[in-house]
Order: structure tokens, then sequence, then C-alpha cells
């Protein structure tokens, strides 16, 4: 299987990956719906529940309290998934990083061109006047941050109940529709919308990195349950 992804990565001249949260997991973040991920976790309201527009809406302090908590990767480093998909963007072989993490960590392994179809817990605005805020006043804040206008600062991500950015969706969907080699990692695909963009792809070659099966397996010409970082790192010099 390695041999042959290999192979892949060396013919293709426009890669995209596609990737969830499975790809962050080895730097310590968890993923949301294996058997130890967060939505497996007691709390007080079910995750996609606090994770709602309208739970934001009623009740930002207990908002912030889970996302502070749970959302934002404090002190975590990229892994050898983010630095391989770095190193391909240099060599000029991927053209398109398209994430549901919202952590930061492809920015911060220096990948330049990438589609955060759920957003990023960097960047933060207030939804009176529309500052933007650093993520330093999330973290600072002991309740819901509040701007300078009296407004309440929500973090530039898509909670449930949201629709995906129309124009980071465009961008990913065009993406995949030129690539002649898609690796897909670390989703469970079960998502929607963005689990359906797997269906703009029209090139060579699918392959799927995941540890658990997906609705999308039967589509993969190869299928690796291997880590996302551990794959990547056998067949790209880092």
């Amino acid at each position: 299987m390695i041999d042959k992804l290999k192979q892949y990565i060396d013919e293709a001249e426009n890669i995209v990956f596609f990737g969830g949260a499975g790809v962050s997991t080895e730097s310590g973040l968890k993923d949301f719906r294996s058997e130890d991920g967060i939505y497996s976790m007691k709390f007080e309201y079910p995750p996609e529940i606090m994770l709602s527009h309208s739970f934001f809406k009623k009740h930002p302090n207990e908002f912030y309290a889970f996302y502070r908590e749970m959302m934002i990767a404090k002190d975590v480093r990229p892994n050898a998934a983010h630095y391989a998909l770095a190193r391909l963007e240099e060599q000029g072989k991927l053209k398109a990083v398209i994430t549901q993490n919202i952590d930061g960590l492809h920015q911060m392994a220096g990948s330049k061109n990438i589609f955060e179809l759920h957003g990023s817990t960097k960047r933060n605005y207030c939804i009176r006047c529309g500052k933007f805020f650093s993520e330093e006043l999330v973290n600072s804040s002991k309740e819901a941050p509040v701007c300078e206008c009296g407004g309440l600062v929500k973090p530039d991500v898509v909670l449930y109940e949201e629709p995906l950015d129309a124009k980071t969706l465009e961008g990913a969907i065009d993406a995949i529709g030129k690539a002649d080699l898609l690796i897909v990692a670390g989703t469970s695909l079960t998502v929607y919308p963005a689990a359906g963009l797997i269906n703009y792809f029209n090139g060579k070659h699918i392959v799927l990195i995941n540890r658990d099966a997906t609705p999308f397996d039967d589509r993969a010409d190869i299928v690796i349950r291997e880590p996302v970082g551990v794959t990547l790192s056998k067949v790209v010099e880092l």
C-alpha cells in the first residue's frame, strides 16, 4: 500500500489533500467521533448543542467555557502529517489543503493554500461591528469576550446551524475538480456538506487514510488504516 501511495504521489502533478480531525490527533488533539473522542465525553449538555449557533447566542458564557477547554489547541505543534503536506506544496505537487479542522496547524507547518471549511480558532470577530480579534482575547477572558463597542465576540468557526462559507466551499470544489490525486485522511466522511466534496473528484486516484471504515472506502484505490502522519512520513522526505 505504501509503495503504491508513493507511486501515485511521484506520478501526480496536481494533488489535493482533504483532511479531518484525525490529521491532528498525532499532535495530541482529540477527534470527535471515535470511542474516546469529544462526542463520547459527558458534559452538562451534548457537545453538538454547545457548539450550536443558538446555544452561543443564548448561553455565551457556557459556550466559551466549553470552547476554551475543548476546541482551542493550546501549546500544540504540527505533526509529521502537517509537515509532509507543507513539503509537498513546496515541491509544487500539492495544490491545496482542504481541512475540516479549526486548529491552524497546517499554517503553522508552512502550508499556504488552505481552505478551512469550518473556520479557525485563530480568528474572532465582533458580531456587532465586525472588528477582528486574535485568539489571545478568547484565552484571556474569564467569560464571553466583548468588543469595545459592546458587541459579543464570536469565534470565526462554523457552528452547528450555520452554513459553510460560500467562497471557501467554492474554492475547495474547484481544487478537487482539478486534482489528479485526492488524498482523503483522518475523516469519517459522515458530515455533510463537507463529505460530499469527494463527489467532485474526476481525477486518476483516490487514497483514503483513516483508522476506521468510511462510507467511501469502496471509492478509493487504496485504503490505509495507519495514522496519517506515520503514513505520509513514509512517502515524503521531511
